[in-house]
């Protein structure tokens, strides 16, 4: 009868011991819009990989690409209400919730990824992080979504003047749709999921991305025509909910966070290596590809200075800001 009792109580200690295993068992849900393949996605993967060997399992890590959960939009308010553990995005989408985040939409701001990357990896990157933390948002690193370039449907751009008319897809926020109107186009804010059947049933007539994102997202298939004009660079902020990061030990903080940096130098690695056979991918799938002679980027650039002053008034100390580490950079 003791031993009985004895194996009982055993059998309760165990079952008991393994109700705390699984309750420190925990899962994150990574979400972002570009396609299975894309390096964003290469990204994610390598951090899913990271965190679950370093934390033996512990931490599950299901990667959600293809905007599966929703837009931009919706995955951050998903992630201020801990429905969804972790997104990355474009930076500049965090406008929204501090307006400073807007400086990383501006055109012609970063001159390459390298430089793009000491920004982000610095002081300034990790000061514009931590004015998210009060909306909910824990700002981890950064991804690189990369140089943006234009692509359309009705003809060739080989001068500025031939963008005039054209009806463009843009992010949703305020100031890609004042450069695409300062461009003469037309600026139709529309959701990243939304994009391939706006361009296949003709509500918009192009588009703006970098060329891995409309590879991935296959759109040489409603898109024909595609000009580098390198107008805008995208660092993408690798966010995590307040909520889920405040149940972590400190010990998980520390994979997380570490993984994270692990993963974003993969990523910008991976993406910049690809960037060439993509542009090719691209040839071979029937867009024709053009660049703008330096006399048209200039008029580009001088059309798009008016936006940036508008735009930088609001926050121009941060503008500032970032304007003295890239002198510095440049020197």
């Amino acid at each position: 009868m003791k031993r009985v009792f004895i194996k009982t109580v055993l059998a309760s200690v165990a079952l008991a011991a393994m109700g705390v295993a699984y309750a420190q068992e925990k899962t994150i849900k990574f979400a972002n819009q570009n396609a299975v393949g894309h390096p964003i996605v290469q990204g994610m993967e390598k951090f899913k990989e990271i965190v679950e060997k370093q934390s033996g399992g512990k931490i599950k890590v299901n990667v959600f690409p293809g905007g599966a959960l929703g837009s931009d939009q919706a995955n951050v308010s998903a992630i201020q209400g801990g429905a969804l553990e972790m997104a990355s995005m474009n930076s500049g989408i965090f406008a929204s919730q501090v307006k400073d985040f807007a400086v990383f939409d501006f055109p012609f701001m970063f001159a390459s990824g390298k430089e793009a990357d000491a920004v982000v990896d610095g002081a300034f990157g990790k000061k514009m992080h931590a004015k998210l933390e009060e909306k909910g948002l824990v700002g981890l690193g950064y991804y690189e979504l990369g140089f943006r370039h234009m692509s359309n449907s009705k003809r060739p751009i080989n001068k500025v003047a031939d963008i005039d008319g054209l009806k463009l897809r843009v992010i949703p926020n305020p100031i890609n749709v004042d450069w695409v109107k300062a461009l003469g186009a037309n600026p139709t804010p529309l959701p990243f999921p939304e994009l391939y059947a706006a361009l296949e049933q003709k509500a918009v007539d192009g588009q703006e991305n970098p060329v891995a994102t409309i590879n991935g997202a296959k759109l040489y298939e409603v898109q024909k025509n595609l000009v580098l004009t390198g107008h805008q660079y995208n660092p993408q902020s690798v966010v995590i909910s307040k909520k889920f990061w405040d149940t972590l030990s400190a010990a998980e903080k520390k994979i997380v966070s570490d993984a994270v940096a692990e993963s974003s130098k993969f990523q910008r690695t991976t993406a910049r290596a690809l960037e060439a056979g993509t542009l090719e991918g691209l040839k071979k799938n029937g867009m024709a590809v053009t660049a703008l002679p330096d006399s048209e980027m200039a008029i580009l650039r001088e059309k798009m200075k008016p936006v940036i002053a508008k735009h930088g008034e609001p926050i121009a100390a941060t503008v500032a800001e970032l304007q003295a580490e890239l002198t510095k950079l440049r020197k």
